[in-house]
């Protein structure tokens, strides 16, 4: 007979739970047995106890998107009175302050704008990489390469291709929401479906270009739509070539309902609590044992709710977030500096650790307070 001790020692063992297995230590597991199981497989995979934390901005190339997801307020159409295109001599002043804080890294986001083609991008990171050759790109992500693909009528492969050769670091994980179709017909109908998502993680595993995965959750989907999700990442990390680093790291963070057409239009409304937060976080790390960090979202749920996370499967603590515009405008109003992400480990019981996008060590004690 199925119980939850003995599936959080067969996870602890290393064996892969099954789906049913999954939801069952899910609904059955208590706080306590859900989030040691997952901290003891973190101590498996990281034994010293340092939390890793970025500095990065996060900045939209452009607000205009043919997508309209019904959980995003930042979506606009071109004839749109604030509409923009960001130029040059803002990505100068923006990465300017991101050097001077002690950031090296942009992630470049849109808008998949419909005007926009591959010549657009291959151009503007030629030119950012030119004026600024120690900047890492962590740009665009699935549904922006289905989108040029399209456009260009090309495939997946050429468009990461090119985007590589002009620059392109590392594939954001953007565009997830939940990995089901039934899902996303509902909350992002104008984006690509789950399969082509995977298909471009598979490409770009394939090519050796490093990326990362997240999860939106708590609004239209199941808690098996949730767990099918953390399946259909770790399935495809299980894929990649042995010299690829495939998926670094899992993020997940609630639906953020303010001012959304899923809440103002259709009364969907997040349903996450943070105890459901930190239960999903735990789960994460239970299941997705290939891949070796689990951030926690700060910036959706709060400082003590992450500082929580860091004993329940997550070793990451994510970037200060110099700037962020999409989740930000549904509701998310957290904000922590250099010095305040420092402390918030140092509170939790860790020692925090300066980051690259590959998970490299940095210098952290040359950060600027």
């Amino acid at each position: 007979m199925i119980n939850t001790s003995d599936l959080a020692q067969k996870a602890y063992d290393g064996e892969w739970l099954r789906h049913d297995e999954a939801v069952f230590l899910y609904l059955n597991a208590s706080d306590g047995e859900l989030m040691e199981t997952a901290h003891q497989i973190r101590l498996k995979l990281h034994p010293e106890p340092v939390v890793t934390w970025i500095i990065d901005r996060n900045v939209n190339l452009t607000n205009v998107c043919v997508s309209f997801c019904k959980f995003c307020n930042f979506c606009r159409r071109g004839q749109d009175d604030d509409a923009y295109i960001t130029t040059m001599d803002q990505y100068r002043e923006k990465i300017d302050h991101l050097f001077k804080l002690g950031g090296r890294q942009l992630l470049l986001q849109g808008g998949m704008h419909p005007t926009l083609g591959l010549d657009y991008y291959l151009s503007l990171f030629r030119e950012l990489k030119s004026e600024y050759p120690a900047l890492k790109l962590h740009a665009l992500g699935p549904p922006e390469i289905v989108h040029l693909a399209k456009m260009e009528q090309t495939d997946f492969s050429n468009v990461l291709r090119e985007l590589r050769k002009a620059g392109l670091d590392s594939l954001p994980g953007a565009g997830a929401e939940i990995l089901v179709d039934r899902v996303r017909r509902i909350v992002s109908k104008g984006k690509c479906g789950t399969e082509d998502w995977l298909e471009v993680m598979r490409v770009a595993h394939r090519m050796k270009l490093p990326t990362s995965a997240t999860m939106m959750f708590g609004h239209v989907e199941t808690l098996e739509e949730r767990v099918e999700h953390l399946f259909r990442i770790r399935d495809l990390q299980a894929e990649k070539p042995e010299d690829s680093l495939g998926f670094l790291n899992f993020v997940p963070w609630p639906f953020m309902d303010e001012g959304t057409v899923l809440r103002e239009e259709m009364n969907i409304r997040n349903s996450v609590d943070i105890r459901q937060y930190i239960r999903l976080l735990a789960l994460s790390r239970i299941v997705l044992q290939n891949i070796s960090h689990i951030q926690a979202s700060w910036l959706t749920v709060g400082k003590p709710a992450g500082q929580v996370c860091l004993h329940a499967g997550a070793d990451d603590f994510g970037s200060v977030m110099i700037e962020e515009n999409v989740v930000s405008s549904a509701g998310a109003q957290n904000k922590m500096d250099a010095a305040g992400m420092r402390e918030a480990i140092r509170e939790a019981g860790f020692t925090p650790r300066l980051r690259n996008q590959l998970f490299m060590e940095e210098l952290d004690n040359i950060v600027p307070v």
